[in-house]
């Protein structure tokens, strides 16, 4: 295990958003860290990962939605974190042409609700603000994008994304900057797979629904290329961050990404054929583009500041992501309990971390 996570044992530690795909993993992973961990969101959906790990009985659990201002306020200021990671979103691209409204509310008003509440709450030391690869300006590039890259959006939810880092960037300056002992950044992960995903729209969860029915997968878009990793790849570059921030604020502030390596950028048929092939049967189909929704084609992200400064580096290659993941679903589908086979994957990434990943300091150019 990397000894920056040491931090986290016996930290009051606030997840957002901890009832959606991310989070639960999220909050078990802290646990396995010794974290006293809080979460604030939605009521779980039927059938989701929140509610297969049972995981609302061993944390503070808050149902919640980040618009509500004096809610979440409260939430923060009674339970008191040393550590804040944001997470609560809507997530998916598809879904935001449908309802923007609500995509820009809860992406863009819930994140200013939230910043405000960390502002008023003078136990938090680190915020880590997830916001998404989507956030820079797609420019259909064959090299990946970097931080200080140009952000936009082309759809509701990238643009959302864009916002928020906007946002933060005004608390950041007006605020946080001048705020003793305190640090905050932005982090900006890749496409994650991984257990426990249901989302409609989504690739593997597509896959693992059609494969379980015995039906053939659809694909829009085969050749559109993504910076495919496994959740807990993001997971440990957000947790770093945040370890990062504690003990060192000014030198780690600003925006953070967390990609895997240029080989591990396959395309949504590799993808695919790698899920059938794990699952041992199965057929895809593809369909024609919905062009009336513009999605990226090429997605990509350069993680050499995250390499260089803070140490992270992906311990799980595309082949091993795909397979811990398709895994997940065919020993829970056997009749394996959820928890045990998430916390089995969960200590493994954890095992398998350097004691410690050495960062780098910067060369003049």
């Amino acid at each position: 295990m990397n000894h920056s996570l040491a931090v986290y044992r016996g930290k009051r530690v606030l997840v957002t958003g901890h009832t959606g795909f991310k989070g639960p993993w999220l909050c078990l992973m802290l646990q396995e860290l010794g974290a006293e961990v809080a979460g604030y969101s939605l009521a779980a959906e039927s059938g989701s990962l929140f509610e297969a790990l049972r995981l609302a009985p061993s944390i503070r659990h808050t149902e919640g939605d980040v618009r509500d201002y004096p809610a979440l306020l409260h939430a923060v200021r009674d339970f008191a974190p040393e550590f804040v990671l944001h997470l609560a979103a809507q997530s998916l691209v598809r879904p935001s042409y449908d309802d923007p409204r609500e995509t820009f509310g809860s992406n863009v008003g819930g994140s200013i609700n939230l910043l405000e509440a960390v502002r008023q709450c003078e136990s938090v030391r680190a915020l880590v603000f997830i916001t998404s690869d989507k956030a820079y300006l797609n420019r259909e590039w064959t090299w990946g994008y970097r931080e200080n890259d140009r952000l936009g959006g082309h759809d509701p939810y990238s643009a959302s994304k864009a916002a928020c880092e906007m946002v933060f960037a005004g608390y950041q300056s007006s605020f946080f900057e001048a705020r003793a002992g305190f640090g905050a950044a932005t982090a900006r992960a890749g496409n994650v797979i991984g257990g426990g995903d249901w989302s409609k729209d989504r690739i593997v969860p597509d896959c693992i629904r059609a494969l379980s029915a015995g039906q053939s997968i659809h694909l829009r878009n085969p050749q559109s290329t993504r910076p495919w990793q496994h959740v807990l790849e993001s997971l440990s570059g957000y947790l770093l961050l945040g370890a990062r921030l504690h003990a060192e604020p000014e030198r780690h502030r600003g925006a953070w990404n967390f990609g895997p390596d240029d080989r591990d950028i396959r395309t949504v048929e590799d993808l695919t054929r790698r899920v059938i092939a794990l699952w041992g049967t199965g057929t895809l189909t593809v369909d024609g583009a919905d062009h009336s929704r513009r999605e990226a084609g090429i997605l990509h992200l350069n993680c050499e500041k995250a390499h260089r400064l803070l140490g992270w580096a992906p311990r799980w290659n595309f082949d091993r992501a795909v397979a811990e993941t398709v895994g997940w679903y065919r020993d829970v589908a056997s009749g394996q309990p959820a928890m045990d086979v998430t916390r089995r994957q969960v200590r493994q990434y954890l095992l398998e971390a350097p004691a410690e990943a050495p960062a780098v300091e910067p060369q003049p150019s």
